[in-house]
């Protein structure tokens, strides 16, 4: 602690002497602002809720009475944190109780009233034969309908500047490999259906693929790659590809199919990845912690958790309760102005067309969301869900949201696809205020986030919509929002230090839209934690959108 500094003073410039040295006489005195003032925790619980707070926040001390919203705190968050108190105190807290009662004192005077605590998530007993998880078997479902294609992939791409090591890279990519089982898991079938075969790390190297290329042609070059189609029957759902540019200039493509991953697995890839390219170019195995459970583990604990359909006391019977209320009487299709037909089965064709909301604007989004006691994810979807019903003259708007699914402190490091898929559904009056709408859709995301376990994979069946190739099911718009990234790492990419390499982001696309349209958006701040802006990209369908 003694080396610590006291105070910290932030200069356009150091000043320096005429010889060019530092003058450390004209640097300025740090000015002492007074001392956070909070009343601190009072029992062991709040203590420990305090931590936690710190540590999931990520800032350096939290009292009893901070705001954990105001703090940076949303919804994901709030998820890792329940999970986190879950684990260590053994208390079930909901994502209503946090914006309800977003302090460490108001948290800790609930307790008890969650009910028991879920059971958590350990290494269980694997049989001969693991099934998928239900988003699994819904992506193993379209493969054998549609054929292979690319439609499932998730690529990711770093521009690495300097002197590659190729065989450290090779080696990083078999200790990825064997980290995350899913990576070296094939999906086989038998008379029962498809389950998980996982193959051994000695019979599961991924290769590391050499392409040469010129900058002109590196976007066509990556482009297509990227459309690789996986058979996830025969292969392992993970091919990597490492561009040379030019000297010293490459481009790393790590293309993972759907079954394997989501958007919140990438990052934790890359990371994993270049931290383990670091310890292979010192010679030594990556030291990281071991994981403490598997996919397959997931896959088995999520049957468990939630039991059998039709048992009525089951998480699964009351969830399902819920959504069929909710979505009763849902539109099989919202009337969105088209520049042509939908066609009878869609081509997922599709196309990105770049956001920008400016600081100002964020800004009165986040004091609008403040003054409402939602989250800004809240008030986003609230101005789509309006602009949906202007455009379509309709006053019912289901929007589709991914969530992360990681309800248990043993999933935040681990590779695999969790995310599932809410239905938001907003009626929209065209007379009311919009702080009334923003309420309305404050209630309806805390009471699905309540019921967030249910596949949609299992919703669709048991809904049973209209169904068509010609669109997705029970919604068409998809609205996605990363508050995440920009909080947990200045680095876009999420990559770690690498030896003589600097690594940066570098767009690559597959081309396709699994739906009519998708923002996919994410904040930015500035240096001292002021809104900096919302950007994205509107990813649309070009079997019904034009570009312009």
């Amino acid at each position: 602690e003694h080396m610590v500094p006291s105070a910290f003073v932030i200069l356009d410039a150091l000043p320096l002497n005429p010889s060019g040295k530092l003058d450390r006489a004209a640097l300025p005195a740090p000015e002492y602002g007074p001392a956070q003032a909070g009343r601190a925790p009072r029992n062991p619980h709040e203590i420990i809720l305090c931590g936690l707070f710190a540590e999931v926040l990520g800032v350096p001390q939290v009292f009893i009475d901070d705001d954990f919203f105001a703090l940076g705190g949303h919804s994901l968050l709030a998820t890792r944190l329940a999970g986190r108190i879950r684990a260590t105190l053994g208390e079930e807290l909901t994502i209503r109780q946090f914006f309800e009662t977003p302090t460490v004192t108001g948290l800790a005077a609930t307790f008890g009233s969650g009910g028991p605590a879920r059971p958590p998530l350990v290494p269980g007993a694997r049989g001969a034969r693991v099934p998928l998880s239900s988003a699994q078997q819904r992506l193993w479902f379209l493969g054998r309908l549609e054929g292979r294609s690319h439609t499932y992939n998730v690529p990711t791409a770093l521009r690495l500047s300097g002197a590659v090591d190729r065989e450290a890279l090779a080696e990083a990519l078999d200790d990825l490999a064997e980290r995350h089982e899913t990576l070296r898991t094939v999906f086989a079938e038998d008379a029962e259906g498809p389950y998980q075969t996982v193959l051994a790390p000695q019979d599961a190297r991924p290769r590391l693929i050499l392409r040469e290329t010129t900058e002109d042609a590196l976007v066509a070059a990556l482009d297509q790659e990227a459309r690789y189609a996986f058979d996830v029957g025969a292969e392992p759902p993970l091919r990597v590809t490492l561009f040379t540019v030019g000297p010293d200039e490459h481009v790393l493509l790590v293309l993972v199919h759907h079954i394997a991953t989501d958007g919140w697995s990438m990052p934790l890839l890359v990371r994993d990845l270049t931290a383990a390219y670091a310890a292979r170019c010192r010679g030594e195995a990556p030291g990281w912690r071991p994981l403490p459970v598997q996919y397959a583990d997931y896959t088995l604990w999520q049957r468990e958790l939630l039991g059998a359909e039709d048992d009525p006391e089951s998480l699964a019977a009351r969830q399902l309760d819920h959504w069929r209320q909710a979505l009763a009487g849902l539109p099989d299709e919202l009337d969105l102005p088209t520049d042509r037909p939908r066609p009878a089965v869609s081509s997922y064709r599709g196309d990105l067309l770049d956001v920008e909301i400016p600081a100002e604007t964020h800004a009165l989004l986040a004091r609008i969301a403040r003054e409402n006691h939602a989250s800004l994810f809240m008030v986003v979807q609230a101005a789509l869900a309006a602009l949906l019903s202007k455009l379509s003259g309709s006053t019912d708007i289901p929007v589709g949201t991914p969530i992360a699914g990681r309800t248990d402190e043993a999933l935040e490091d681990l590779v695999g696809f969790f995310a599932n898929t809410l239905v938001l559904r907003t009626e929209v009056a065209p007379d009311e205020p919009f702080t009334a709408l923003v309420g309305k859709v404050r209630e309806t995301d805390l009471t699905a986030y309540a019921h967030q376990d249910v596949p949609f994979e299992r919703l669709v069946d048991v809904l049973n919509p209209v169904r068509s190739m010609a669109r997705h099911p029970l919604f068409q718009t998809m609205l996605t929002f990363d508050n995440v990234a920009a909080r947990d790492t200045a680095d876009p990419v999420h990559a770690g230090p690498m030896p003589d390499v600097a690594a940066s982001g570098q767009g690559v696309g597959t081309g396709v839209a699994r739906f009519d349209l998708m923002f996919r958006l994410g904040e930015r701040h500035t240096a001292d934690g002021a809104p900096g802006g919302i950007a994205g990209v509107l990813e649309y369908a070009a079997d019904l959108f034009d570009r312009d």
